[in-house]
């Protein structure tokens, strides 16, 4: 049966890429993906399966039953794009001025498309329940996975998988981690106010510049003498606003960045450093600050049977090369949600591109995929979906179907 499941993903590739490519010539960004859910909805619709739109929002769930009792198995694609220029110059480039799919959500949707109707045509062979969650608004928290959920996109489900094509890794190759794998990615925003002035007479101002500037190094002392070492942990300053004419003393300065951690212990101890440091400083400079902390995504923890399994399904399809353990990604995520519910696991499909001058990372201008990792990720994840039925706990073994 699995390999009558790869021979359709094989024969509907060239329709897996034009999806593809028409939802990049059209992205839309995060909360404001109502015609990319309109078209999703639309494409099962047309192929007569069981599909509701609106889901916490943009959410779209399409569901296949198999004609023979088995687990509720979901799969999950997000679809929204980023608030970048596409400057590459292909046929297929972004028509929305300054808007792209700059991380890959165009083929993460296609593959989950083409994956289901090739399921839906084998539906009289299926066990169980196939669960499509295409979901909004990953890149920007509080993201679509929560609201889904709580509208019930997981209801009945026994286990979950997803995949990001990874634009770093060749094409062929699997990661995948036990335990935790992305990070918490959380935001804050400092706003110091001071006493501004003529710059010629600083001895009559509180310059918020000068006490921002020492802030900002400051906040450098978290992660090194914080944090132990063996945790990891990252606190970025992203931006520094202080406009000004040349001649004056800023009386104020916003600054934030973001936050990226593992261990929600450390989580909350940056969390309380910040604003520690920020007091202390802002105290010594006679000044005073605002302080905003918004938790982002949580870290995604992977299962280890649900992993361990992935691994299995994984070394057994041709396409892929290697299947090997990533380091943690300090990007985040909001897939984490989901296995907060249920068991499952987030595994990386390499989709580096072949043949360029240079391979451009996530959220570049430039970014782009090959398009053949796309079928690497459909039958890995294909190959979990009808497998998953045979998952032995005890021995965290699976017979392959065929």
């Amino acid at each position: 049966m699995l390999n009558k499941l790869f021979a359709k993903l094989e024969n509907y590739y060239e329709e897996m890429v034009s999806i593809r490519r028409y939802l990049h010539q059209h992205p839309e960004l995060s909360f404001k993906e109502v015609k990319t859910a309109n078209y999703i909805k639309t494409y099962y619709e047309n192929l007569g399966i069981e599909v509701r739109g609106n889901v916490g929002g943009n959410g779209v769930v399409a569901k296949i039953y198999g004609s023979k009792p088995g687990k509720t198995v979901a799969l999950r694609a997000d679809f929204d794009a980023l608030p970048i220029q596409d400057e590459k110059d292909v046929p297929y480039k972004s028509l929305v001025p300054g808007v792209m799919h700059a991380c890959g959500h165009d083929g993460h949707t296609a593959t989950l498309l083409v994956l289901a109707k090739s399921l839906h045509e084998m539906r009289d062979e299926l066990e169980g329940t196939y669960v499509m969650i295409h979901q909004h608004a990953e890149e920007f928290a509080p993201g679509g996975a929560i609201s889904m959920i709580e509208d019930g996109c997981l209801e009945g489900v026994d286990v979950i998988f997803g995949t990001h094509l990874w634009a770093s890794e060749p094409t062929g190759t699997i990661q995948y981690r036990v335990g935790p794998v992305m990070a918490a990615a959380d935001r804050f925003e400092i706003t110091v106010q001071g006493k501004g002035g003529h710059g010629a007479q600083p001895h009559r101002t509180k310059d918020a510049i000068v006490t921002a500037s020492q802030l900002v190094v400051n906040l450098q002392q978290i992660v090194s003498r914080k944090v132990n070492p063996v945790d990891s942990a990252v606190v970025t300053v992203a931006y520094f606003i202080a406009e000004n004419a040349f001649n004056v003393i800023a009386d104020k300065v916003k600054l934030g960045g973001t936050v990226r951690t593992f261990n929600e212990d450390v989580r909350t101890n940056i969390e309380q450093e910040i604003e520690r440091i920020a007091k202390g400083t802002c105290y010594t400079a006679d000044s005073t600050y605002d302080y905003l902390y918004a938790r982002g995504y949580p870290a995604v923890v992977n299962h280890k049977d649900e992993t361990e399994f992935l691994i299995h399904c994984a070394q057994n399809i041709d396409e892929v090369n290697e299947v090997v353990e990533t380091e943690p990604q300090m990007g985040g995520e909001d897939f984490a949600y989901y296995l907060q519910h249920v068991k499952g696991t987030f595994f990386f499909t390499g989709a580096k591109p072949e043949n360029t001058d240079e391979n451009y990372p996530h959220h570049h201008p430039k970014f782009d995929i090959d398009e053949k990792a796309m079928i690497v990720a459909a039958k890995t994840l294909g190959s979990a979906a009808l497998n998953c039925h045979a998952l032995k706990t005890e021995d965290n073994g699976a017979e392959v179907l065929n």
